[in-house]
């Protein structure tokens, strides 16, 4: 499995995010976890077997790949009923295969990694499934999936945002209309909020909302991301307008940013909660390919015309093969025979609701009020009662796209 943990695990003492806890006899394994855990900024906590407490014991020099001083302890193995808090409370386990059976009676919880270096040993998913394991990783593939885990624990990741794509099906939909709304409402409700232009040739979401001169980060300043952008620094590095973080293109000549620095910036923006709009391109290359697959739920808007109805029909068949959640958003005025239904029905998509015509729109946008601001206009009713629905569906799923996913592996499959 290479999905998400979802565990959302309790905050240590202070507030601040308890590392990982590695069990493990072997040497060699526990130097690459003690380094793995150095790279993403955790503190990890070491025992041989299952803790019995969590352990005072002082800071042993066991790692020399890591600058970090873990908390190591040599516990013996306890009866089931004397299992401590640590090995439930610990927000992520990482299990040395050679330790496996010393864990076998452990109390069953989420977030359990067993981590060996054997690809050819089948044996390895029998015990993952009788330690309860959620993930079976072999070193070195895994090791980048590993770093971006243990991570999340070091930033006090948990749910990770719902985040949601709007492309238009032909221009002058009123796509980017309708992101911005979307991001100022889901801002307004007291949501962590983020808004991410990912059309270049868009002219930009930060003039849309009045914010094309205020300081932070834009695109191009990330194009050279390749390994893991820390979500907090990506949050603090954007800039703030109408109380939502915003992720735009400058006016410079850059118009594209590699694949991999699309993945990594959308992950982190994901790890911070709350819920990440995407303005997306009507072209579809390899950049936005990386945005749809971290979609969890597309919105396809249309006008009510047979011409653009065709066109949606086409953008429609390439984003559905990425993304498995797409809805279409009717804006009218209709064409003689349509409504809303029946260009969902034309296009096979579930209908996400009809996009009002607000009056004054285009003069609000002229005077840098961003679209959904009028908090009783009916183009900010629409969001709210989008939000709500695709929130209580999200509780429903148990999170974000990567979901739980079952026992699996990480850098290897059975």
């Amino acid at each position: 499995m290479t999905g998400t943990i979802t565990y959302d695990p309790p905050p240590a003492a202070g507030g601040r995010q308890s590392g990982p806890l590695i069990v493990t006899e072997d040497p060699d394994l526990l130097d690459d976890l003690l380094r793995l855990c150095a790279a993403a900024g955790a503190m990890p906590e070491v025992h041989h077997s299952l803790p019995e407490k969590p352990s005072s014991t002082p800071a042993l020099p066991t790692a020399a790949t890591s600058s970090m001083s873990p908390t190591v302890s040599t516990s013996l193995t306890p009866s089931a009923s004397a299992w401590p808090t640590g090995w439930e409370a610990a927000p992520l386990v990482l299990v040395g295969d050679d330790a496996a059976r010393r864990v076998r009676g452990a109390v069953r919880r989420r977030g359990v990694v067993l981590v060996g270096r054997d690809q050819d040993d089948s044996g390895v998913w029998q015990r993952a499934v009788e330690i309860g394991a959620d993930h079976v990783l072999m070193l070195p593939d895994g090791e980048q999936w590993l770093v971006d885990r243990i991570a999340d624990v070091a930033e006090g990741v948990g749910r990770p945002a719902l985040t949601v794509g709007v492309i238009g099906g032909r221009g002058g939909a009123g796509a980017s209309t309708l992101a911005c709304a979307l991001a100022v409402t889901s801002a307004r409700e007291g949501l962590r909020s983020l808004l991410v232009d990912a059309d270049p040739m868009g002219g930009g979401l930060d003039v849309l909302l009045g914010g094309e001169t205020a300081d932070g980060l834009r695109w191009p300043a990330f194009a050279a991301s390749r390994g893991r952008v820390g979500g907090g620094a990506l949050e603090e590095s954007l800039p703030e307008l109408h109380s939502l973080r915003v992720l735009s293109w400058d006016r410079g000549d850059c118009v594209a940013v590699p694949p991999q620095a699309v993945r990594a910036v959308l992950a982190a923006a994901r790890r911070r909660g709350g819920t990440v709009v995407v303005d997306l391109p009507r072209r579809i290359d390899e950049g936005v390919a990386e945005v749809l697959a971290q979609l969890d739920v597309g919105i396809l808007v249309v006008p009510a015309e047979l011409r653009a109805v065709a066109a949606a029909g086409r953008v429609a068949a390439v984003v559905g093969m990425v993304l498995r959640d797409l809805r279409v958003a009717v804006r009218g005025p209709y064409a003689s025979g349509l409504d809303d239904r029946e260009v969902a029905r034309l296009l096979g998509l579930p209908l996400a609701g009809e996009v009002p015509v607000e009056s004054g729109l285009l003069r609000a946008t002229e005077s840098r009020r961003p679209p959904g601001t009028p908090r009783r206009g009916p183009l900010a009713r629409f969001c709210r009662e989008f939000w709500e629905r695709a929130l209580a569906e999200s509780e429903g799923r148990g999170g974000g796209a990567g979901g739980d996913g079952g026992a699996g592996g990480a850098g290897g499959a059975p």
